[in-house]
């Protein structure tokens, strides 16, 4: 079954995958426009895991001051090439990401940065990682994927390995 150009250019408005990714996708789910996001969602993933073991030593500081000036984030993400550093949707990544550390108060990117004696501390593991970790969190802009799920699909359209490296957020008479 071919997929129509009307389903095509939809799911690519809803995922910003390629046109013929967006084909492929169609075509494999039979039409289906959810079960082919799901597809696509899952090559994300499996692209990004491709791209893991690339060297990330280009990339850009991210500032972000939330309205107000009481909150602010800077922000370093790395990309293979400074090309990417300066593409549209990397930008567009960086700031949401900034975004929402200012809107979240993560306390780390990923699980593998909490200290041990802090992790056995905690619990119901599963809720304190969702809370704390910037990767596990739901992104504010669009909780139905986390920030990791948004990281793996910005990895899969642009084509290259991006790392959130680091990040501080400041809150005025807040100090940690």
């Amino acid at each position: 079954m071919g997929a129509s150009v009307d389903a095509i250019k939809e799911l690519r408005d809803l995922t910003g995958a390629g046109i013929i990714e967006c084909k492929k996708a169609l075509e494999q789910a039979n039409g289906d426009a959810k079960k082919a996001q799901e597809v696509l969602q899952l090559r994300g993933r499996e692209i990004a895991a491709k791209k893991g073991d690339r060297i990330a030593k280009e990339g850009r500081v991210e500032a972000y001051v939330h309205m107000g000036n009481k909150i602010a984030v800077l922000l370093e993400v790395n990309c293979e090439t400074d090309f990417v550093g300066r593409n549209e949707d990397f930008i567009r990544f960086t700031k949401d990401v900034a975004m929402h550390i200012a809107a979240m108060n993560p306390k780390y990117i990923a699980e593998k940065d909490i200290p041990a004696e802090v992790l056995n501390a905690v619990e119901n593991k599963k809720a304190f990682l969702v809370e704390v970790c910037l990767l596990n969190q739901p992104f504010v802009r669009e909780p139905s994927k986390t920030i990791a799920e948004y990281l793996n699909s910005i990895i899969a359209k642009i084509g290259e390995n991006i790392v959130i490296s680091r990040f501080i957020r400041y809150k005025v008479g807040v100090v940690e």
